[in-house]
């Protein structure tokens, strides 16, 4: 039996590649979500950026929870399974007026997992609008992946800015548009893209990717990533912990060698060997 999804929310999700919105946080609790990052870069000085900005989670504990929090977990459940991984989370930020922008691509592309059983949950701290640059997603796009090609442009937010090699049909996409404090599910095979922010505030979103245990990394050795429900009988990734307290050093030191075996897989063929966006 279900946990959260309808069996028409099930299906349309399987048809379509995605579903969207589902509610998980009051918007007050988002905004309390938005505080508690901008706290952190007003104290560190500017944005959150490079590995920081990549799997957060383990280093602040309000993420931690974030990422079990039981809405998501239960609509996560509903696609993959009781036994789950979150493999890993990234910030996406747009700044008021600004460039940065994400091509179209797909997610599976460079993530070297063994199959295709991957759901992207992308929490809206912020309400994501057509003026500031909400995700577009092509239904029915996710039967297989396709061809990619790297652009390293500098206003991509993407980590190689790739962008899909062959012809989107944009005619069909939809604009993915959220409150604060709502998500949408995404397979990872998923055509998707979002345009810069136009309007005056920032826009802010979480993106976590969860996975079923039996998954497996087949492009390099060493990945990790965090049991969130479940059991994992499978044991294909090092067990990481959670932060104790936030930015704990023994969580910091953790995390920055984490980055650097993530890196070596996501970047593989590069020459580049550490996050940069």
């Amino acid at each position: 039996m279900a946990k959260l999804l309808s069996a028409s929310a099930l299906a349309q999700y399987h048809r379509d590649g995605f579903y969207v919105p589902i509610r998980v946080l009051s918007r007050e609790e988002a905004a309390g979500c938005r505080r508690r990052l901008e706290t952190y870069e007003a104290e560190r000085g500017g944005a959150i950026g490079g590995e920081l900005r990549h799997k957060t989670h383990l280093l602040f504990t309000w993420l931690d929870r974030l990422v079990r929090h039981p809405r998501i977990l239960d609509a996560v459940e509903d696609v993959l399974g009781p036994n789950l991984l979150c493999w890993s989370s990234s910030f996406f930020i747009k700044e008021a007026n600004d460039a940065a922008y994400v091509s179209w691509h797909q997610d599976a592309t460079y993530w070297g997992l063994s199959q295709p059983d991957v759901v992207t949950a992308w929490l809206a701290f912020t309400d994501a609008t057509v003026e500031n640059g909400a995700m577009r997603m092509v239904p029915g796009s996710h039967v297989a992946q396709v061809a990619h090609r790297d652009t390293f442009a500098p206003t991509n937010l993407l980590s190689r800015g790739q962008e899909i090699a062959v012809e989107v049909d944009e005619a069909k996409a939809v604009d993915i548009l959220l409150e604060a404090g709502s998500m949408s599910l995404h397979h990872v095979l998923m055509f998707h893209s979002s345009p810069p922010n136009r309007s005056a505030d920032r826009r802010i979103g979480y993106a976590i990717r969860y996975i079923p245990t039996y998954v497996r990394q087949v492009a390099g050795d060493g990945d990790s990533a965090l049991l969130v429900r479940g059991v994992d009988e499978y044991h294909h990734f090092e067990p990481e912990e959670p932060p104790v307290t936030d930015l704990a050093p023994d969580a910091v030191a953790r995390h920055a060698e984490i980055m650097k075996r993530q890196a070596e897989i996501l970047y593989r063929g590069t020459g580049i060997d550490r996050f940069t966006k």
